[in-house]
């Protein structure tokens, strides 16, 4: 299977830098309280020094781009921003899975959005962030089913489903990270300027911290226009 920010996305968002890391072994026996408990408090020591997360380049950068795609960026935020007014309004962060908190711990500290899904939930050959057409079904958390818009910008894959909405701002409850999980997908977007910077060592984190706490050996690739698809390393196939 491959993963690709469609060609129109990046056209329209040439700032964007997108990393990948998939990894097999997974479970949700691991214990990362104390790693989450570490980049927790790197995210609150910087929510205390600079402030609301509304401020953070990583932030406004999202909050922009969110804004020309006609959303009102304090309604519809993207996932870095949530999980950082989130900490500054109480304190800490929920405890979901070993893989999720771990991956929301990170993209707090970083103020970068990272998606964690579960590889076998995604129907292939393509996985794409793309725009919508509007037929595509999106499941809540709740399992109810929505249509994304035509033209919001979704992660897909190739049946029709749509993995999050309004881009970085909600996953869907189809491929979320739970107990039956065993292979992961972890995507990190940022828009900010340094962001080519940023997103390899967030990726870097993120691997070395699934190499520690699992029996994986997780692959990882920054995508660009050069290089703009990540193909899965082996040879096992999402079921959907």
């Amino acid at each position: 299977m491959r993963f690709r920010h469609a060609d129109a996305v990046r056209l329209d968002h040439p700032g964007l830098t997108a990393g990948v890391l998939y990894a097999t072994g997974i479970d949700a026996r691991a214990d990362v309280g104390p790693r989450v408990a570490e980049y927790t408090a790197r995210a609150s020591e910087r929510l205390a020094a600079e402030g609301a997360e509304g401020g953070f380049p990583e932030v406004l950068a999202w909050r922009r781009a969110f804004a020309r795609m006609g959303l009102k960026p304090t309604q519809y935020r993207c996932a870095s921003e949530s999980l950082l007014r989130r900490l500054r309004k109480e304190g800490s962060l929920p405890r979901i899975h070993p893989v999720v908190d771990l991956c929301n711990a990170v993209s707090a500290a970083y103020a970068v959005p990272v998606a964690a899904l579960d590889a076998d939930r995604i129907a292939g050959p393509l996985f794409e962030v793309r725009y919508a057409r509007g037929d595509e079904e999106y499941t809540t958390f709740g399992g109810a089913v929505e249509h994304p818009a035509p033209g919001e910008v979704i992660f897909a894959d190739s049946a029709g489903r749509s993995h999050a909405r309004r881009w970085t701002n909600r996953q869907s409850g189809h491929s979320a990270v739970g107990e039956h999980t065993r292979r992961i997908l972890v995507v990190a977007e940022a828009l900010h300027e340094g962001g080519e910077a940023v997103v390899p060592e967030l990726l870097k984190t993120v691997a070395e911290e699934l190499a520690a706490h699992w029996p994986a050996e997780p692959a990882t690739a920054v995508l660009t226009s050069a290089a703009p698809e990540f193909v899965f390393p082996d040879a096992g196939k999402p079921t959907g």
